[in-house]
């Protein structure tokens, strides 16, 4: 797909997501945005695009190529106010998308984390996160100081909700904010998305009947997790082999945000940036499965889609 069609298709399905779902903006005092909402949506997904090493390289491809579609397009400073400003209508979107495919009636979800590096953990100081970021494990990282992503997606990819904390949150009590968030929703955390009604797929690191008993009785959220090591009765292959099997989904979808959509180089200076960028990344992610699902495609061919 040429970029001036994916470019279009990204602008008018955001545009009309903005008109029919999105309240009418509030006037705010000072000079008036040089770009509306949706060109703000657009381009902060386009710019999660892995063929751009970093946002200053999709900037500069934006001021040669964009400035006829985009005439008003300010200095990369001001767009990058404009898109923290907008970070939660860009995570509306996402989850838009994601009901429009299969988020609302997929048989399960997998829920799960990553570890989001946001700088050298060797070095000294607090960073620019500081209190927000620290210093955690992660089997792809090692001990990385940075931040812990939590995701929910379906069996074909689509991501319904995501969260983040700090870098050593317990995987436990990540899930326990998340079932909260999703039962009892927040206007803060609209990242979360609906509350499912089936089951979530979660790894041994959520492990616990306590918690799984709670998560249950609390959030009507039913897990289906292996039991841990020290059981007297553990799992059968078959069974541990079957669970695993579509576990899988959640790597793949992590090597989606993380590599095809530049996710892993994100070095973020502020916490509202680092929001509004995963929200962009996601919002791109679940974008790239809508279109191909109109092409009759499979839904994670992305390659020939997002590298130009």
């Amino acid at each position: 797909m040429d970029d001036e069609t994916l470019q279009t298709t990204l602008y008018v399905t955001v545009d009309d997501f903005d008109k029919s779902e999105l309240p009418a903006e509030a006037l705010r005092p000072g000079p008036h945005s040089c770009l509306s909402r949706s060109e703000v949506i657009t381009l902060a997904i386009l710019s999660q695009l892995g063929r751009f090493a970093s946002q200053k390289a999709f900037y500069r491809y934006a001021e040669r190529h964009l400035r006829s579609a985009f005439p008003t397009l300010p200095h990369r400073s001001q767009f990058n106010r404009l898109m923290r400003r907008y970070r939660d209508e860009i995570t509306l979107f996402c989850l838009h998308i994601a009901r429009l495919l299969d988020g609302d009636t997929s048989a399960y979800q997998v829920l799960d984390g990553m570890g989001i590096r946001v700088r050298n953990a060797q070095r000294r100081g607090g960073g620019w996160l500081d209190g927000y970021a620290n210093i955690g494990y992660s089997n792809r990282l090692g001990w990385y100081e940075g931040l812990h992503v939590l995701i929910a997606s379906t069996a074909r990819g689509v991501i319904t909700g995501f969260g983040f904390g700090p870098a050593s949150t317990n995987d436990r009590h990540m899930a326990e904010s998340f079932l909260a968030a999703r039962a009892d929703p927040q206007l803060r955390l609209p990242s979360v998305g609906r509350w499912a009604r089936c089951p979530y797929i979660m790894d041994k690191g959520y492990a616990g009947r306590k918690w799984q008993a709670r998560w249950k009785e609390a959030y009507g959220a039913q897990s289906i997790v292996p039991p841990e090591q020290n059981v007297t009765r553990p799992w059968p292959k078959a069974l541990r082999r079957w669970q695993a099997s579509i576990r899988q989904i959640a790597e793949t979808v992590h090597d989606k945000l993380l590599n095809v959509f530049r996710l892993d180089r994100e070095r973020p200076h502020s916490l509202d940036g680092f929001q509004a960028r995963l929200a962009a990344c996601i919002g791109l992610h679940n974008f790239c499965i809508y279109l191909n699902s109109l092409l009759g495609r499979n839904p994670l061919e992305f390659v020939d889609l997002v590298q130009g």
